[in-house]
């Protein structure tokens, strides 16, 4: 059989891949801080007695775009965007430490700052637990204020610092809750470098003309592939009606 039918399965299941990535990022659009995902694949070449040009697509691990959101202005006082490049350091479900940009903080119930997906945000010695208060800032450098329970509307206690952290996107990659984590397993340092903007949130990073425009040509895509492979059944037909007639 001609391995014409294999190359452009491999191909229509490598679109698939592609599309289901971008259908992700999609539905991230509007995901405070989200990191849209990027998808690769590689050519492979067939073994044997095949034409040179034939090779199978051969999905690979794309990687996460690192690219900046929009900073929007929200004036609420425990939300934060990271000004530039760094991440804020959460708790992982695992108890592990990963990061995000997703700075839309609030206080649980139980007094802990958590993301708005629930992370815990890491402090200098852990989680950050705050004690019953009228009012909370984060600074800049993300040192976290309150106003004690009846105390003078002046009177604010630092009660710690957020980690922020800013190691080399290279040494980064993204988990299945969508938080990155260190390649080698480790913690980054804290650094005084990155800076907060507090009443503000960074927007998802996803285009979504762009993201419609790709959705559009992976379609199309993946249509070519699919008649290629009638292409490749209608020979194959067509080559055993030739040897039914010899």
């Amino acid at each position: 059989m001609d391995k014409l039918l294999y190359v452009a399965a491999s191909g229509a299941r490598q679109v698939m891949d592609a599309q289901a990535v971008n259908a992700n990022n999609l539905a991230n659009a509007t995901t405070t801080g989200f990191q849209a995902d990027l998808a690769a694949a590689r050519a492979h070449a067939l073994e044997g007695q095949v034409f040179p040009s034939r090779v199978y697509a051969e999905s690979q691990p794309g990687g996460t775009d690192f690219a900046k959101g929009a900073i929007q202005p929200t004036g609420r006082d425990l939300d934060v965007a990271v000004d530039g490049q760094g991440w804020i350091a959460v708790q992982a479900p695992d108890g592990g430490e990963a990061y995000t940009r997703a700075g839309n903080l609030r206080i649980s119930p139980t007094g802990m700052l958590e993301t708005g997906a629930g992370h815990p945000v890491m402090g200098e010695g852990g989680p950050m637990l705050l004690p019953d208060a009228q009012k909370v800032e984060i600074a800049p450098d993300g040192t976290v204020s309150m106003l004690p329970v009846g105390q003078d509307a002046t009177v604010l206690a630092v009660i710690g610092r957020v980690k922020v952290v800013n190691p080399d996107p290279t040494q980064l990659q993204k988990d299945e809750n969508g938080l990155l984590r260190m390649r080698d397993g480790g913690q980054a340092p804290a650094s005084n470098e990155v800076k907060l903007v507090s009443g503000a949130l960074e927007n998802s990073n996803v285009n979504m003309v762009d993201a419609m425009t790709t959705m559009i040509g992976l379609s199309r895509q993946f249509e070519a592939n699919i008649k290629l492979m009638e292409t490749a059944r209608e020979n194959d037909s067509a080559s055993a009606q030739l040897m039914r007639i010899s």
